[in-house]
């Protein structure tokens, strides 16, 4: 089932954005001239129910190409020139809120052994794309990927399925990791890279899913008691799998999603992995939204008073432009910030569970019909 939320937009002043002043969004230049390739190259991103196009975007992202700011306050001046923010304001009068992911780094070997026994998975060959023209009148209008056996569609095997083995003998498998737990988490981030023993660094990326829906089971956690709400966080979780070996499986298949991979190079040890936008993600800067709702390509201004260990204890403002989504991010309001790779990001993404307010700047040419 898909549930909309209904919102509106108000139009503000740069001058109300509290925390615009000091930041510094140079870094968004390069990724704009990126997503200006994509769009001329490939295909433009597909509009989202808010209605802004990528045409709407192209005036902004061709100004990129000539701009060359010296300094953050010539950066900030560029997109005051070109751009209109809007507080985006939920009917229901909640603040949004925020998440964190990062790219996760996984020791793995390219072969299976006693000490490497988990796998990540390419795309199986019977995993189809599902919409209103082939997915069957009895399934679930949220299952965007079914099984396409001998011509009959049904829902693709679970995640307990996978672990017990129904993939085996296909030559799917990409690597081997040493921990399930550390599979996992790479399937809620949607990413990893994977250092070989030889010293190797490779990279997997989303591909495809097999169709259930996300369950977090932080939530699984806290419902029963095991971890208080308070404490709730990737680590709390992941400490809690550790300290309680014969109960993972249990925890973990209650998420009967599961995600397929590709592989991909690591060119740039500096930049994240190509997301749903396909250009690099940057670390601190790129923001996952609901695809549904909004287009990829365009800027977020994100004021959070409470988040405040990414800034050295200041409240977290930045502008930061939307390159990925997620099951999890569901709503006008809802953003997940790519906080790096490796576990020094984990740690800063781990913890990110805040509220915030969401702005969004849109090319001037555009802004009027969104005036209203």
């Amino acid at each position: 089932m898909i549930v909309t939320e209904t919102f509106s937009l108000r139009r503000m002043d740069f001058s109300e954005l509290r925390g615009w002043g000091i930041d510094d969004p140079r870094p968004l230049f390069a990724v704009m001239r990126l997503c200006l390739e994509h769009i001329r190259q490939n295909k433009p991103y597909r509009t989202g129910s808010l209605g802004l196009t990528a045409a709407d975007l192209l005036p902004l992202l061709s100004a990129a190409i000539e701009a060359a700011p010296a300094d953050a306050a010539a950066a900030r001046a560029f997109f005051e020139a070109q751009t209109v923010p809007f507080l985006i304001e939920r009917t229901s009068n909640q603040k949004g809120f925020v998440t964190a992911f990062y790219e996760p780094e996984v020791e793995v070997s390219d072969k299976p052994d006693s000490g490497y026994r988990y796998p990540f998975y390419r795309r199986p060959a019977d995993l189809v794309d599902l919409d209103d023209a082939n997915r069957p009148q009895d399934m679930d209008a949220s299952y965007v990927f079914g099984r396409n056996h001998h011509g009959q569609i049904s829902p693709y095997f679970d995640r307990r399925m996978i672990d017990e083995g129904c993939l085996d003998g296909q030559g799917l498998e990409i690597a081997w990791a040493k921990s399930k737990i550390d599979v996992f988490f790479a399937h809620v981030q949607g990413a990893a890279r994977l250092r070989y023993p030889d010293g190797r660094l490779g990279r997997i990326t989303y591909a495809a899913k097999a169709g259930h829906p996300f369950s977090a089971i932080g939530k699984l956690l806290i419902d029963r008691g095991e971890i208080d709400p308070a404490r709730i966080s990737m680590q709390s979780i992941r400490a809690w799998l550790a300290e309680n070996p014969a109960k993972v499986d249990d925890v973990l298949w209650r998420n009967r999603s599961y995600i397929f991979f590709r592989e991909a190079a690591v060119d740039d040890p500096s930049l994240g992995p190509i997301a749903a936008a396909k250009v690099p993600l940057v670390a601190g800067r790129s923001l996952a939204v609901d695809r549904l709702i909004h287009t990829f390509g365009f800027p977020f201004f994100i004021r959070s008073e409470t988040l405040t260990h990414l800034d050295e204890g200041r409240p977290f403002a930045r502008l930061m432009m939307a390159l990925d989504t997620g099951s999890a991010i569901v709503g006008p309001a809802r953003g997940d910030i790519f906080t790096g790779s490796g576990d020094e990001a984990g740690e800063l993404a781990g913890t990110v569970r805040n509220s915030a307010d969401f702005h969004i700047l849109i090319p001037k040419a555009a802004a009027p019909r969104f005036a209203g």
